[in-house]
Order: C-alpha cells, then sequence, then structure tokens
C-alpha cells in the first residue's frame, strides 16, 4: 500500500495552471526524487504534503489519511527551499527551539542535537550565530533541523543547492542510512547526477507528471544514455542527431 498517495491533482493561481492532474504513489522505505527545472511545480506538490498548500482539486494522502491533517505533522520532517532560521539565536538556540515544537526534551533532546549536526558536519559550530552562517551550512543546519524528530516520511526540497560536492556526497549516504531504517524521503531537484541516485523518479515539465521510474527503466524505455536525454525525451523535446 502507498505511503503517499496524490489523486487527481491540480493547482491553479488565478488563471496559471501549475499543477495538471497529477496521480502519483509512493512506498514506504525508498527515495523518490521529483525532477525538473525550476517552476516545473515540484515545490508547490510538495508543499501540499505538508499541508502548506491545498490543491484546486484532487486529494492528496499520507499514511492513509487525507491531508492536510495536524495529526501527521510528528510523522513527517520538511525542509524548505528557503531556510525558516532565527539568525539572531545560534544554531543550538535554534535547534532546542524546533525540538521542543516536537515535544523532545531532556537527554532524547541533546542525542538527536548531537546526532543530526555529525549528519550534516556542523557539531563544531554548535553555538555559532546563524546570521554568521554561509548559505550552504544554513542549507545543512535546516536539514538537521528536518531530521530531529526521526520523521517515518523526511521531504526535502532542494536540500543540496549551494552545497559543495563532498559533502553532497556525505549527505546522500546519510539518505542512504535512514532509507534502510525504513525511512521515506522524497527529493526534489534539477540536479541529474542526483536524480540518478533516486529509486524511483517522477519526471515533471509545466506542472505534468511526463514519466515515473526507476532511473534505469526511464533510460531503457527513452532509449536514452542518461537521465537528462531521457528527460528531453519525455518531455517531447527532439534531440540533435
Amino acid at each position: 500500500m502507498a505511503l503517499v498517495s496524490i489523486k487527481d491533482v491540480s493547482k491553479a493561481f488565478g488563471t496559471q495552471q501549475v499543477l495538471v492532474n497529477i496521480n502519483l504513489d509512493i512506498f514506504k522505505g525508498e527515495i523518490f526524487g521529483l525532477l525538473g527545472p525550476s517552476g516545473a511545480g515540484k515545490t508547490t506538490l510538495v508543499k501540499q504534503l505538508v499541508g502548506l498548500d491545498l490543491p484546486t482539486s484532487g486529494e492528496n494522502y499520507l499514511f492513509q489519511q487525507k491531508v492536510p491533517s495536524l495529526k501527521l505533522i510528528e510523522r513527517v520532517g520538511y525542509m524548505a527551499q528557503s531556510d525558516a532560521l532565527y539568525g539572531e539565536l545560534s544554531a543550538k538556540e535554534n535547534l532546542e527551539f524546533f525540538a521542543s515544537l516536537y515535544g523532545l526534551t531532556g537527554r532524547k533532546r541533546k542525542e538527536r542535537m548531537d546526532t543530526v549536526m555529525r549528519v550534516v558536519e556542523l557539531t563544531e559550530h554548535m553555538n555559532k550565530l546563524i546570521s554568521n552562517y554561509s548559505g550552504g551550512m544554513k542549507r545543512r543546519l535546516s536539514l538537521a533541523i528536518a531530521l530531529l524528530h526521526e520523521p517515518e516520511l523526511l521531504i526535502l526540497d532542494e536540500p543540496t543547492v549551494g552545497i559543495d560536492p563532498v559533502l553532497r556526497k556525505s549527505i546522500w549516504d546519510a539518505f542512504y542510512e535512514l532509507k534502510k531504517e525504513g525511512t521515506t524521503i522524497i527529493v526534489t531537484t534539477h540536479v541529474m547526477d542526483e536524480a540518478e541516485k533516486c529509486d524511483r523518479l517522477g519526471m515533471i515539465r509545466d506542472g505534468k507528471l511526463i514519466a515515473v521510474g526507476t532511473p534505469e527503466e526511464l533510460k531503457a524505455q527513452s532509449n536514452s544514455s542518461n537521465i537528462e536525454e531521457a528527460f528531453l525525451v519525455y518531455g517531447g523535446v527532439k534531440r540533435e542527431n
């Protein structure tokens, strides 16, 4: 049974159609990538899954429950495209604030804070003010916060933008470890090599889901040597011979 079900979802802002009849199932324990260029509708779709936006038509379900639902908040970790951090506070104070929202206290709170800061390699910057963090450090802290309460479903909107390649690899290693523990991860990206790392991909263009499958399936079905080529084929862009 699907952990995430998107059923006939469309979204319009005024006359602008942002999502068009999206139907998609995502299953427990997989890393699912939403691949598409900026403005394709990826962010609009994941914001609906965490209850920050509503479809114009259609329905979204997490854990077989219709969203938005307050009961589901503790089971989902969300990292937005823009960092929702308090610049006048230290990283530690930001973590403590978000930990309190999730009801983490005492030893458990400290253990989780230490663990997530190790994952994103920011342990030695725990007491630094966020206003002194670089853009990449802020992205990493946002990821740490999304991981704090050990969510069953992790929804990450462009999580590695502005992060150097070496650290990006270690973050993906962390994703694989989480997957082994049974966490389901949804990642939006426009980076082709990251798309290759996902178990399955949904390709989005102009608000439409144009293809779904494993990277290998999508390449084979489109007779392409890489995901970028496959995306162009599914998007109806003619290749040059």
